[in-house]
């Protein structure tokens, strides 16, 4: 990109784009969707692979947040290099590398294999996600084009988290767990089809240098923190979790003083200095952990408590993605009129409501309440994703554009991650400490029993009928009633995400943000 386009962008004076761009926005939302799915659909086909190569709670954990660990870890490091390289380039090289190690997870043996596919995939996804806000700003170079551009791109962001469910209970329904991986293939494929063709090349003219130390900084803050968290979710307190975090914290002070100190640092801190880049990038991550972690227990008891199919299941889950998509869009016109510090509180409350319907409903028969629920829940993290995501960019610098956009796809992932291993882990030690197996439970089906709920289901089908159907009772009431607890923690988040925009983004407004 040349420094004219830079300024056009900024100003917002930009020549308007045509039938090209439109479609080029197309085709960059097929990696958005894919990526934000894929950080959902495994949730969903958990209860599957739990049964076909028996995962232990740690390792079911580990399967689901390896990915997106690596993913945040290195989105500002792939942001850089797409800057020096070319962000096109990088878009190409990361759907290739994703498509392939996907296809190669479909098909993996063991747990550990599985750990270790989707840890590589988060190394080529981390590829895709930070060019294709960046081009999106080079593409529409007119503010109003831009703005529902981002928009667009925001909305298939969140609501790709819901259709990853969605998607896994179609593939379920008729495929084996396999298939949710080999779905990456048919959606890239047009991507390096397609894009060479209408997406244009762009770079930064005067990037930051590579650094390896900040790289190495940078995921050796975060893996010990997110570790630490497992730990304690799954092993309860002890040693090792203390420990972790304070090395992570360690290691976050040293990157943040190198990023400090560096003539050209490969993360701006003082972005964060700015009271409405903060505070919308924490609405975004608390939005996501409480989105997540909805989806982690509710697939779940769907499919193994409620008894529904796969695809029964994610047919369930239809009205909640619609609502999100609605409102992410319907926002857009709201936010230029409305202080985005009264419109993201408004809309965290029929978040918060979802929740609460959640904590004080939930039993066997709770299909309705469910539906609701997550219909709620969307509406309200559907629009405060699109304006918490717009003031991320719009209040960042011209020149920091690419850095504002990595941080903000970070703290997407990041809460994913959190999403999981926090509200994910606490449900998880719930259920161990509220499960009571009944008498005539052999020993080592009783360990696997209280290990997860999956478990549970899978040692009730070899028991004899009685025995087996008083074992899935023990097991729902056990399940339920951490869901219980886990709403409550989860409303409590949204709620703080609503008091965090009406403090912070006091003043801001979408429109003057982009001035």
């Amino acid at each position: 990109m040349t420094l004219t386009e830079e300024i056009a962008i900024a100003d917002g004076h930009g020549r308007r784009a045509d039938w090209r761009g439109w479609a080029a926005l197309g085709v960059l939302m097929l990696p958005v969707l894919l990526v934000s799915v894929d950080n959902t659909v495994l949730s969903f086909a958990l209860p599957e692979i739990a049964r076909a190569l028996s995962p232990s709670s740690a390792q079911q954990l580990w399967i689901i947040d390896v990915y997106p660990l690596v993913l945040a870890g290195l989105l500002v490091t792939m942001g850089s290099l797409g800057d020096r390289f070319g962000r096109r380039r990088l878009l190409l090289i990361g759907a290739t590398g994703f498509a392939t190690v996907s296809a190669l997870a479909a098909f993996a043996p063991s747990a550990e294999w599985l750990i270790a596919a989707r840890a590589s995939m988060g190394v080529f996804g981390a590829m895709l996600m930070p060019s294709t806000l960046s081009l999106l700003r080079s593409i529409f170079t007119d503010r109003d084009q831009r703005r529902l551009a981002i928009a667009v791109w925001a909305s298939m962001f969140s609501a790709g988290a819901a259709l990853g469910p969605i998607v896994g209970g179609l593939l379920l329904e008729h495929f084996s767990w396999g298939s949710v991986f080999l779905m990456a293939v048919p959606v890239l494929v047009p991507l390096l089809i397609l894009a060479p063709f209408l997406v244009p090349e762009s770079r930064d003219p005067h990037p930051g240098r590579i650094d390896p130390t900040s790289i190495a900084l940078s995921m050796l803050t975060m893996v010990p923190i997110v570790y630490a968290i497992k730990e304690f979710a799954v092993k309860g307190w002890g040693v090792l979790p203390p420990v972790l975090v304070g090395v992570g914290l360690v290691f976050g002070w040293l990157f943040v003083r190198r990023q400090l100190r560096l003539s050209s640092p490969m993360l701006d801190m003082r972005l964060f200095t700015r009271g409405t880049f903060s505070g919308a990038l924490l609405v975004n991550l608390l939005s996501v952990v409480s989105l997540v972690g909805f989806l982690y227990f509710v697939t779940q008891h769907l499919q193994l408590i409620v008894g529904l199919s796969p695809l029964q299941a994610g047919l369930a889950l239809v009205p909640g993605l619609a609502m999100m998509i609605i409102s992410g869009l319907g926002v857009v016109p709201i936010s230029r009129r409305v202080s985005p510090r009264i419109v993201i509180p408004a809309a965290l409350v029929l978040s918060t409501a979802g929740y609460i319907v959640i904590a004080t409903a939930t039993d066997p028969d709770s299909m309705i309440e469910l539906v609701l629920a997550f219909a709620l829940l969307g509406m309200g993290i559907g629009a405060a994703e699109t304006v918490s995501n717009e003031l991320v960019l719009a209040s960042a610098p011209p020149a920091k554009a690419g850095a504002a956009s990595a941080v903000s796809e970070t703290a997407y992932e990041l809460g994913a991650v959190l999403g999981t291993a926090v509200l994910g882990g606490i449900l998880t030690a719930m259920y161990r400490f509220g499960m009571v197996v009944p008498p005539g439970v052999p020993a080592e089906a009783a360990d696997a029993a209280r290990e997860t709920l999956a478990g549970a289901v899978n040692v009730a089908q070899h028991l004899p009928a009685p025995v087996g159907a008083e074992l899935l009772d023990a097991a729902a009431h056990a399940f339920d009633a951490g869901v219980a607890v886990t709403a409550t923690i989860g409303a409590v988040l949204v709620v703080l995400a609503g008091v965090i925009a009406a403090t912070t983004l006091k003043g801001s407004h979408s429109r003057r943000a982009d001035h």
